[in-house]
């Protein structure tokens, strides 16, 4: 009999952690589901305990090459039977009610291509929060990927259907820029309910290549916003990037973004996003910055207080009475940071 979902786990030398994993998924309430487990090539003893474990819904495959923990996640979407794709991690446990709420979710909800949901931080009482709606989550992403990639369920038929996989390219952040070009097409959204546990170590991918994670990441962010706004400019793209890496902005760069946050308004259209969430987004970077360099600056000038008030009709909230004063006395004297 074809299984409802198909579960994919990638595992590479994960002995400490692979067990627990393994028997939260094989817990699951919800039971008619395939786990399709692709070993990379382990060379500890990960292969020993998944083959101890006795379970007809466990399908081992072992590489014969190491090619990567994304060509692993590629090749499982090529062989999963299921109509629905349930992602897991070898560090992590989905809670027991999790396959249960998300097929329940999707089978009532046929316009969502994925479905995610809120987790907890393991051995924390931590629980991190995911905006629920597509609207909300279409305007997080464009600060940072706002579905946690092992709690997600994915239907297949949409993948095979725009023809969609992970981009190698873009590993560690390949789930990020997945559905960033999901988002284009099709409807995400986020169940409230924790339904998995996630494990922070030293040995994540992540971890080991920060730095590439954060380079691949800033490249989807410009490429969402290319979406939402295709007239971009360079140089509105090179503020963007400045204000969302928390760089140093000039009063220029401030100018410029003003100008393009009233651009990218006046061209959102409301049935394509909401516009409203647009602005909140956009008016916090605008206050963050205008804040930086109108309150917390390192030196000040009568051309300071000048700038202020050239671009006071065009900022969203202005400094109260009190801050304009100080901002005013700190230009006459020419105040600097010392």
């Amino acid at each position: 009999m074809k299984p409802l979902i198909s579960v994919i786990l990638p595992v590479f030398n994960c002995e400490k952690y692979i067990l627990q994993s393994i028997t939260s998924i094989l817990n699951q309430t919800y039971t008619h589901f395939e786990l399709i487990i692709i070993d990379d090539c382990s060379t500890d003893k990960t292969i020993e305990i998944i083959q101890s474990i006795a379970d007809s819904r466990i399908q081992l495959i072992k590489k014969e090459k190491n090619t990567g923990y994304v060509n692993s996640l590629n090749y499982g979407l090529t062989i999963a039977k299921g109509d629905y794709i349930a992602r897991m991690d070898a560090d992590d446990i989905s809670l027991p009610k999790r396959f249960e709420k998300q097929v329940f979710f999707l089978e009532n909800n046929n316009k969502i291509a994925v479905c995610g949901s809120a987790f907890k931080i393991f051995g924390t009482d931590t629980i991190i929060s995911v905006p629920k709606e597509h609207n909300e989550i279409m305007i997080g992403m464009l600060q940072e990927c706002k579905m946690a990639h092992p709690t997600v369920m994915i239907r297949a038929s949409f993948l095979k259907e725009h023809n969609l996989d992970y981009n190698l390219k873009m590993m560690p952040s390949e789930d990020y820029d997945l559905w960033i070009r999901m988002l284009q097409i099709g409807k995400l959204h986020n169940l409230q309910d924790c339904l998995l546990e996630y494990r922070v170590h030293n040995e994540q991918i992540s971890s080991v290549k920060n730095q590439l994670q954060q380079d691949n990441a800033l490249e989807i962010k410009l490429k969402h916003l290319q979406y939402i706004y295709p007239q971009l400019t360079t140089e509105e793209k090179e503020v963007y990037k400045k204000m969302i890496t928390n760089s140093v902005v000039s009063y220029n760069d401030i100018c410029l973004f003003l100008n393009f946050k009233k651009k990218i308004l006046n061209y959102t259209k409301e049935e394509h996003l909401n516009k409203k969430l647009l602005k909140e987004f956009l008016d916090g970077l605008e206050q963050k910055y205008v804040s930086l360099y109108f309150k917390h600056g390192t030196k000040y000038s009568i051309k300071t207080l000048g700038h202020y008030f050239k671009i006071y009709f065009l900022i969203s909230k202005k400094l109260t009475f009190k801050e304009t004063i100080k901002l005013g006395v700190k230009s006459i004297i020419f105040y600097k940071v010392k």
